[in-house]
């Protein structure tokens, strides 16, 4: 076999396997993405604003708290509510999840998948509008 080929056989196969790789792990972070952000939203809808301020990232928490109120009164208060899931993406540590009438943005902390903004609507121009944002 010329030398030329060879490399670029094993070059082929090196990046064959890291990109088959890379899909599995994605696969991973879908599931839990999308899982994370389903429990936030059954949580605020079920009313346990514990559980709901739980799985919020630190900054959106404390954005809830702001104005003097306690993250598990504010949440439930907030009209959050779940639906089917019409897409999820994943950009490393950062995504998205898109609801029937509703996104959720996550971040990854060490702990897991937490919720940085939610209720979040699509504008023409400009970012999303969120009711639960860092």
């Amino acid at each position: 076999m010329h030398p030329y080929r060879r490399n670029t056989a094993i070059v082929t196969l090196g990046l064959t396997a890291a990109l088959t790789c890379a899909g599995c792990d994605r696969a991973g972070d879908d599931t839990d993405v999308r899982r994370a952000a389903l429990s936030f939203l059954e949580a605020a809808q079920r009313h346990d604003g514990a559980a709901a301020c739980a799985a919020l990232a630190p900054k959106a928490r404390s954005g809830l708290e702001s104005g003097g109120d306690e993250c598990a009164k504010e949440i439930v208060g907030r009209g959050l509510r779940t639906g089917a899931v019409t897409g999820v993406q994943v950009w490393g540590e950062r995504a998205q999840v898109r609801l029937a009438g509703d996104t959720v943005f996550l971040a990854r902390f060490p702990g897991g998948w937490k919720v940085t903004a939610a209720a979040c609507e699509s504008r023409p121009k400009g970012p999303y509008d969120c009711q639960v944002e860092a």
